[in-house]
């Protein structure tokens, strides 16, 4: 075994279970068992594959320290189908189907149709993820911004959510939003934004998803983005297998994770944990539907 894969195979200790129920709001239910082949660069995604957990055994974890719920996104054809076939046969589970920003080339007119065909589907809650990511150029820009204005519309046609993956693009993300026209509901995954950014999203009524990352001592920018959101536009996720909160940095991530992250986020809001996963999960049932 790779020195790098052995070092983060074993899978973080659970932390204490929350008092009060709380959801995932995005994680990758896939890579996670495993449906997707982890790449040798991709060591937290292979640890996670490397874990052999089920989704079964993933579901009752998370259900053991209070998260009840959770969204599996797809990124690609294949796992949006894969997903949007499990939360089709678990109770709690909901799906996103997408093609992501990375993938934008394989976007075409037949795969975007069988997204809006697989987003028409009842347990199927959301269009995502989807967006810009000028981070990595695996897709050009301008197959990107073709992709995210056509999903848009997919979302809007649906009446489902648009989930948004946003890296180092907010202000085309915004714009590209305003010159389509946003959909009803949308959600800015992985929130990575500022206390400005967070004002815009706060003036669209966009929500954010703050995800392990805001736990870290050197995102400082994010915590007052927190404290800049409303709580009733916020969500709270994993991105699992990645993204882990501290003190779990460079492990497999996984929903069973998301106390450490909500009472950070709790901490930052000055309002009791209870409080903020009433909030959250009042949000999930405005964003996602009825569970």
């Amino acid at each position: 075994m790779d020195a790098t894969l052995e070092l983060v195979t074993k899978l973080p200790a659970a932390p204490e279970p929350l008092s009060a129920p709380v959801f995932d709001s995005h994680c990758h239910l896939d890579i996670m068992v495993g449906n997707r082949q982890a790449s040798s660069g991709d060591p937290v995604a292979q640890a996670a594959q490397a874990s052999e957990a089920s989704v079964r055994s993933i579901l009752e974890d998370s259900r053991a320290v209070g998260v009840t719920r959770l969204v599996t996104i797809g990124y690609d054809l294949r796992s949006s189908r894969w997903n949007a076939d499990v939360a089709a046969e678990q109770e709690g589970v909901y799906a996103g189907v997408a093609i992501h920003p990375n993938e934008a080339h394989e976007a075409t007119a037949e795969v975007l149709a069988e997204i809006e065909s697989l987003a028409r589907r009842p347990e199927v809650r959301a269009v995502g993820e989807t967006g810009l990511d000028y981070f990595r150029d695996w897709a050009s820009k301008e197959d990107q911004h073709a992709s995210f204005r056509a999903h848009i519309e997919i979302a809007k046609r649906t009446g489902k959510a648009l989930v948004i993956h946003d890296r180092d693009a907010h202000d085309d993300v915004l714009r590209v939003l305003t010159e389509e026209g946003a959909p009803d509901k949308v959600v800015f995954h992985s929130f990575s934004g500022d206390a400005e950014m967070a004002k815009k999203c706060v003036e669209a009524g966009y929500f954010m998803s703050f995800s392990g990352p805001v736990t870290y001592k050197n995102a400082a920018y994010l915590r007052e983005a927190a404290q800049t959101a409303p709580q009733e536009l916020m969500l709270v996720e994993t991105d699992a297998p990645y993204l882990p909160p501290v003190p779990h940095r460079g492990k497999p991530n996984a929903p069973y994770l998301i106390p450490l992250t909500l009472r950070c986020l709790a901490e930052v809001k000055g309002v009791h944990p209870d409080q903020l996963c009433g909030a959250i999960s009042a949000n999930g049932v405005m964003v996602f539907g009825e569970w």
